[in-house]
């Protein structure tokens, strides 16, 4: 197939729709999005478009472009996506982005799953309690980060020498790193590009690189996954977040 034909054959996977030719008031625009996107970008690298989506909705929701979110909402359920998938993709962002952004983000994907008559409230995914966060969340970043934030951050005056690190284990790991719903490699897959999406972040998109490696991510993933992203967040903002972890994916 040429450009043209994948352009086509994508934007009906995802969409249930053709792709635009001389259609609406800005066609040409349309034609040179579609077929960059989802002609050249889309079928470049390994992962599949149930995963581009993923990658795609965790990017919108950071940005809080939330009409381009409720659309891909609907393209992830298309390509295969469960809407616990969705969720805990968008779930995860708060402690990045913060919780107002967060919020916005769930009302735009749950007018998607209304429109598509998913029934609300879906199922609960936690897995820890009051009394197990700190310890779950230390379980899981500790094999992944070690001790680099309690460490860096002993500076900090009175509690906060303690809260900061704490605070830390306990919402990202705990709360939501430990939930049901995906696997940690692809949370830690959705952390990198979020971080890269946000900009301004390229020490954490680094941190992040190497917490997904061990996680079991191939250098190519994260690649292709960051390269995705560069379709929604921007060029700049793609090559900042590679020239950051450039040392950790050329490292043999």
């Amino acid at each position: 197939m040429d450009r043209v034909e994948r352009t086509e054959a994508t934007m009906q996977e995802l969409f249930h729709q053709p792709a635009v030719t001389t259609e609406g008031t800005d066609p040409e625009f349309m034609r040179i999005l579609q077929r960059f996107i989802f002609g050249d970008v889309c079928h470049t690298g390994s992962l599949d478009n149930r995963m581009r989506e993923l990658v795609t909705v965790t990017v919108l929701a950071t940005l809080n472009t939330l009409p381009q979110l409720k659309a891909h909402t609907q393209a992830a359920l298309n390509v295969g996506c469960t809407p616990i998938e969705i969720r805990e993709a968008i779930y995860q962002c708060a402690p990045f982005i913060g919780f107002p952004k967060t919020l916005n983000a769930i009302g735009a994907m749950n007018e998607a799953f209304q429109a598509a008559g998913i029934e609300l409230p879906l199922p609960e995914q936690g897995t820890v309690s009051e009394e197990n966060r700190n310890e779950r969340g230390l379980q899981l970043q500790a094999p992944l980060y070690g001790t680099e934030i309690k460490d860096r951050y002993t500076w900090l005056p009175g509690d906060f020498a303690e809260f900061v690190p704490r605070m830390l284990t306990e919402l990202c790991f705990g709360d939501y790193m430990s939930r049901d719903g995906l696997d940690g490699k692809t949370r830690e897959l959705l952390t990198v590009v979020l971080l890269a999406a946000l900009g301004g972040a390229e020490v954490q998109v680094r941190s992040h690189v190497e917490g997904a490696l061990k996680a079991g991510n191939s250098k190519e993933e994260l690649v292709c996954a960051l390269v995705h992203a560069g379709c929604y967040m921007g060029i700049p903002r793609l090559f900042n977040a590679l020239n950051a972890c450039k040392e950790l994916l050329t490292r043999e």
